[in-house]
């Protein structure tokens, strides 16, 4: 699997991310709140990041909810819809991981709830 090389596909990638950050959740909010600025271990998330993937020769982009290049992980921050898409989630996952990322996955309620437990298991992945 290899990057992608469309200039289009990169600039609606761009695009996409862009309107997901300008409509973040509660939940997400509270996530980027505890990370960003390097807050957590001094580590550099990024939000709503695009991936852009070329997946068994077709070119197609995902958007991860927040991005550490440097532990080469994703976190993603699943609201009640993703109950309905387990599938898509785990292809994503799937994709993503041939990759050489990681992924893990944290439920909003979780967040909400217990932002600080979160962060603890998070500590074990990075």
């Amino acid at each position: 699997m290899s990057l992608c090389r469309s200039p289009q596909l990169i600039v609606v990638a761009k695009a996409v991310a862009r309107e997901l950050r300008r409509r973040q959740t509660s939940s997400e909010r509270m996530f980027w709140e505890a990370v960003r600025n390097r807050r957590f271990l001094g580590r550099k998330f990024l939000r709503q990041h695009p991936l852009l993937v070329d997946n068994m020769g077709r070119e197609t982009f995902f958007v991860a909810d927040f991005y550490c290049a440097e532990s080469r992980l994703i976190v993603e921050i699943d609201g009640k819809m993703h109950d309905k898409q387990k599938g898509r989630d785990a292809l994503r996952t799937a994709v993503i991981s041939e990759r050489g990322l990681r992924v893990v996955r944290f439920k909003n309620d979780e967040i909400e709830k217990n932002l600080e437990e979160v962060l603890e298991k998070l500590r074990t992945y990075l």
